[in-house]
């Protein structure tokens, strides 16, 4: 056995903690780890060894987890160089590992490559990705565990690491790692990293706070006891059977309360708090604690607004204890907890995780309630037995894409290249001609898998086709894509309907254009005239061909087929006049908006808000005339199958101007004056008048905003949409009418 003398520490706990065999097989990962990793060191000098021993450390000692999580914290290194490096031996050191220690030990360290490949773009909006995704490669749930002891232990190592390493890993721990710890309920590892983290991002209020709290420590125990003294005479004359925690904050948290409330670390009241912890039999326990309380509020004076009372009604996860904040005579505010030893055991051990699950995604767990479930495991069972009894997949359905500028996107399982360009912006995704990722070029169809990075190709000339539409997966781009062709087919339309007006016009044919129309549409087997137009314009139907036809029906040799076809037009004419005369509700004839909507008896229904550019129609009501709906508005299902008899076609004069008011909805990150900024796009880029603005904080980070605008035309509103969304921190924009 090669000579691993300098973990003898580390070799001695494991022999206190674990079997002989377990112990033999540590042996063997040192010493195959120490042969790989020789001759590389850390920053400090030390050998690259010891960062795996210390993690294996902080997994058996601290987080609890077993002889295989142990054993791949250990050899991790070896395989993550090994990958960065395409090592070609990686294979056979895989072998290696596969045959030494077992299948799920290897599957352990290459989960752990897979979350050391990604780079964290400082951005909190999207930090909750970058969470999924870590989540998502570890389908073993002892991989984000040991993940999490990697982290810490770089953390506790920091002062070896360059200032911008420091700094650049500070910030993924704060916002990416004690999340995670914190969901899991690992609370010291939780406040261990933001309290380091805090170390070598804001130096001077860390060391202030530490300096802070050794000076008062004397200070702040005396008051403790004294504030007790009382409570304790109280309880034990009632002969209740109880224990007191006391706890002090950690320094991020104090950092925090400090920069929320403005004010210096002696303005900080709530630095501690206690607990009573009552012995308590299951019927007696309200009762009890209820006595508790009444104790303490007759001693000192409580806060009203801070009173919790979670034992009457317990929180949704399960939480329950009485909180108060009560204030001494002089002036010194301390928060008290009150609960049994069994609400404390729920609340330190189990289901009463500061976080309520948001159900289940299609197709498996999502992130936040995987995480959840792996606490629930990890209270419940031992760590031997963790892989084997959580048997569902993390998000699944669900991949994490990279742009190459860093920025992530969630996308569905099966999500192509095509889907993704359209995930990061319209434009972009109407000019994709196809992608390149891990250096290859592949087509639009490409599908994409978890943590690659895409960068997107495209050309200029290209648009939009409708095969396109069983390419994409997503809704968002298959929406965008219809989009595109109506449009298209439109603008060709009109592009067909001026092109045959005008070579009627240039041939001096005697034949007006509805007839011609009409003939053409038999000939060609068409239905309507817009399809013709499109097959003119598309270059489908030549137009010389459409010249011979009507030059051989004016020629008189189809004399009987054309007066056939114009009487035909006619009577279909008539036949309309006299719907609509007899019968204006059921008339097929189209009902033209303009902007002068005062002067005639319709209006624009409320419930959708119509514009110019919308697809609509017209309902007649009883009392105040003809109604305005867009075709896709929530009532219009209703109003059809129930009084199709009142339904009439609608559309927009085509030169019709106005202003119509729509409301936006916007999603966004909560950040200074970004209220400022979407009002200074929509006002002073956008020229659009706005008419009211309701901006709400929801106070987890995020804000909503309702908008109401004034706009020209439907077409207007997809240039706001884009121009909102554009907009540093607005996370989606919306028409909501």
């Amino acid at each position: 056995m090669e000579t691993i003398e300098r973990y003898n520490d580390f070799r001695a706990f494991i022999a206190s903690q674990f079997s002989e065999k377990t112990q033999h097989m540590v042996d063997a990962a040192l010493c195959f780890a120490e042969r790989e990793l020789r001759g590389r060191s850390r920053y400090d000098a030390s050998p690259m060894l010891d960062h795996g021993v210390a993690v294996a450390r902080i997994v058996a000692s601290e987080v609890g987890l077993g002889r295989n999580s142990t054993i791949a914290a250990i050899v991790h290194d070896v395989v993550r160089i090994a990958v960065q490096s395409h090592d070609p031996r990686l294979e056979e050191l895989s072998s290696h590992i596969r045959t030494e220690f077992g299948e799920e030990v290897l599957g352990i360290a290459l989960s752990l490559c897979k979350i050391s490949d990604i780079r964290l773009k400082r951005s909190k909006e999207q930090a909750s990705d970058f969470r999924d995704m870590i989540v998502s490669y570890s389908e073993d749930p002892r991989v984000i565990l040991v993940k999490l002891a990697d982290r810490l232990e770089v953390m506790r190592s920091l002062a070896m690491f360059p200032e911008k390493k420091r700094l650049s890993k500070s910030w993924e721990s704060l916002n990416l790692y004690a999340e995670i710890a914190h969901k899991l309920g690992l609370y010291a590892m939780k406040s261990e990293m933001e309290d380091l983290s805090l170390k070598y991002i804001e130096p001077e209020a860390y060391n202030h706070i530490v300096e802070s709290l050794k000076d008062s420590e004397k200070e702040r125990l005396a008051f403790i006891e004294e504030f007790l003294a009382p409570v304790r005479r109280l309880l034990d004359e009632d002969g209740i059977k109880y224990h007191i925690k006391s706890r002090t904050k950690s320094v991020f948290s104090i950092y925090q309360k400090m920069k929320k409330q403005q004010v210096p670390f002696s303005g900080v009241y709530d630095i501690f708090a206690l607990r009573i912890i009552i012995d308590s039999p299951l019927e007696s326990e309200k009762r009890l604690c209820w006595t508790a309380y009444s104790h303490v509020t007759s001693l000192y004076t409580p806060n009203p607004k801070r009173m919790r009372d979670w034992i009457s009604i317990p929180k949704s996860n399960g939480y329950e204890s009485l909180h108060t904040t009560v204030v001494t005579e002089s002036g010194r505010w301390v928060e008290v907890q009150i609960r049994t030893e069994r609400m404390d055991e729920v609340a330190e051990r189990g289901i009463a995780a500061h976080w309520r699950y948001k159900g289940v995604k299609q197709g498996g767990m999502g992130a936040e309630e995987w995480l959840g479930r792996l606490r629930e495991l990890l209270e419940d069972t031992t760590s031997e037995t963790i892989a084997h009894r959580f048997e569902a997949k993390p998000s699944e359905g669900e991949i994490f894409v990279f742009t190459p500028t860093g920025d992530i996107r969630k996308l569905p399982e099966g999500a192509t290249v095509l889907d993704f360009a359209f995930d990061i912006h319209t434009s972009l995704g109407a000019i994709c001609t196809g992608g390149k990722v891990g250096g290859r070029v592949v087509p639009i169809k490409e599908p994409l898998r978890n943590g690659d990075v895409c960068e997107i190709i495209t050309r200029k000339d290209q648009t939009p086709k409708a095969d396109w539409l069983n390419i994409c997966v997503t809704q968002r781009a298959k929406n965008k894509i219809r989009a595109f062709l109506r449009e298209e087919r439109a603008k060709h339309a009109r592009l067909g309907r001026e092109e045959l007006e005008r070579k009627l016009k240039n041939w001096k044919l005697d034949i007006a254009i509805d007839e011609a129309v009409a003939y053409l549409c038999k000939h060609f087997k068409i239905r309507r005239g817009n399809e013709l137009y499109v097959a003119i314009a598309d270059q489908k139907v030549e137009i010389g061909h459409v010249k011979e036809i009507l030059q051989h029906w004016l020629s008189g040799k189809a004399e009987e087929e054309r007066r056939n076809a114009a009487a035909e037009v006619e009577e279909r004419k008539l036949r309309l006049r006299e719907e609509r005369d007899t019968t204006p509700q059921q008339s097929q004839d189209a009902l033209i908006i303009d902007d002068k909507i005062s002067n005639i008896e319709y209006k624009l229904g409320r419930c959708c808000n119509p514009i110019k550019g919308d697809d609509i129609f017209g309902f007649i009501t009883i009392n105040t005339g003809i109604t305005i709906h867009r075709s896709d508005c929530p009532n219009a299902r209703r109003m059809r199958e129930r009084y199709p008899y009142r339904v009439i076609e609608a559309r927009w004069r085509g030169d019709a101007q106005g202003a119509f008011r729509i409301t936006v909805a916007i999603s966004a990150a909560d950040v200074p004056g970004l209220a400022t900024t979407i009002m200074d796009v929509v006002g002073k880029e956008l020229k659009l008048a706005v008419r009211g603005i309701n901006y709400t904080p929801k106070g987890d980070g995020m804000a909503s905003a309702q908008i109401t605008i004034e706009v020209p035309n439907a077409a207007v509103v997809d240039t706001l949409l884009h121009s909102l969304r554009r907009i540093k921190g607005v996370r989606n924009a919306f028409r909501i009418n």
